[in-house]
């Protein structure tokens, strides 16, 4: 078995995985004989958020010979980055493997194979297990729009192809009626879920996140966001982080949406939200001129509008949500940042950063917290 206690940007030893994953197949296929763990690998790029390792497994059964390449997802130390949504949503993974067997079970949205809840007597924190899905992932470092498959291989048409399959997609989650998917446990209201809740629920999280901290950018946000508020009654299934780099893709088209931690119920516009803002990081915030055959934002909205049936009424608000959002979680991420020593606190990435600037550009307001990082 390999070693893999230096992986990734966690305080703890990832010594035990193989141990603990052999132990995990052992107790949960006992028709597998003679079992070996090989292959572990743990992305350098992830540990921030849930710990994503790959292993592969060979076995002996009654059929022959068993190969098999699965993924587990493994709760953090000290648990997931987005808001808990309700108290049955504390553990991030917990949250993550009940949503994506809704999911599975009541829509066409493409999925893994998902196992599962996990204890932590096995790995020392809870996880669940999904069959691996071949394919590619556009990259976040650096950005797909910049190298990689997107910009050196794929075709205009392609291009196209990929940016409105992604669409419909993220169109089919919102086309399930989370009251007869059995979604109540998600729902943070008393009654009807309303985005007025998820601000509330976002500025209590920032408040304990900054812990008396300035950041005058987010305060405004979230003001804003209230006295805004849409108060749009298209209720549905948010999948919360809504992008192409969440998608295993297959010749163009998804294999497996993934990345579920940050779900919601809520408008259903704020998912649009959130992909057009990611379409402005890809794009306008790094300086890279559209690539050919990839359509505008103008030309996603309209397609997400055609084929879901839903009119795109507040692009604007959305996306000051998603980008008042993804600043809540940089508070997070910039204090973790901070304390494996990445970063000296003189820095404060948790309040200075290039996501703080794009909130503050994007309501046209100053920033007085510019990034030191």
């Amino acid at each position: 078995m390999e070693d893999s206690s230096n992986a990734p940007k966690f305080h703890i030893d990832r010594s035990n995985y193989g141990e603990g994953i052999l132990r995990w197949f052992q107790d949960s296929h006992a028709e597998h004989k003679n079992v070996e763990i090989e292959g572990i690998d743990i992305p350098v790029a992830t540990g921030f958020s849930n710990e994503t390792v790959f292993f592969n497994v060979t076995s002996d059964t009654e059929q022959g010979r068993y190969e098999g390449r699965y993924v587990a997802r493994i709760e953090p130390e000290d648990g997931g980055m987005f808001p808990v949504q309700t108290p049955e949503c504390e553990i991030s993974v917990a949250l993550q493997q009940r949503v994506m067997e809704t999911v599975q079970s009541t829509s066409d949205v493409p999925l893994p194979i998902i196992g599962r809840l996990q204890p932590n007597t096995y790995l020392g924190l809870p996880f669940f297990v999904m069959t691996y899905i071949d394919g590619k992932v556009p990259s976040d470092r650096p950005r797909y729009t910049e190298e990689g498959f997107v910009v050196d291989e794929a075709t205009d048409q392609q291009r196209m192809q990929m940016v409105q399959s992604g669409l419909e997609a993220m169109a089919g989650i919102h086309d399930i009626d989370w009251k007869a998917a059995d979604l109540h446990w998600l729902n943070p209201c008393d009654g009807e879920p309303t985005q007025a809740k998820q601000i509330e629920i976002y500025r209590k999280y920032v408040d304990k996140e900054l812990s008396g901290r300035d950041h005058p950018v987010m305060a405004y946000a979230l003001d804003w966001l209230a006295d805004n508020d849409p108060n749009d009654d298209r209720i549905g299934l948010s999948w919360g982080d809504a992008r192409l780099g969440n998608i295993i893709w297959q010749n163009y088209t998804p294999a497996a949406v993934v990345d579920w931690e940050a779900c919601a119920l809520s408008p259903t516009e704020a998912d649009l939200g959130w992909w057009l803002m990611f379409d402005r990081m890809s794009f306008d915030d790094v300086g890279v001129e559209r690539l050919s055959g990839y359509p505008t934002r103008e030309e996603q909205a309209s397609y997400y509008e055609k084929i879901s049936g839903r009119e795109v009424r507040n692009p604007h608000y959305w996306e000051v949500f998603a980008v008042m959002r993804f600043c809540a979680i940089f508070i997070r991420l910039g204090d973790r940042l901070t304390n494996i020593g990445l970063f000296s606190p003189e820095m404060n990435p948790a309040v200075g950063n290039m996501v703080t600037q794009s909130l503050a550009t994007l309501l046209e307001i100053d920033n007085p917290t510019p990034s030191l990082i």
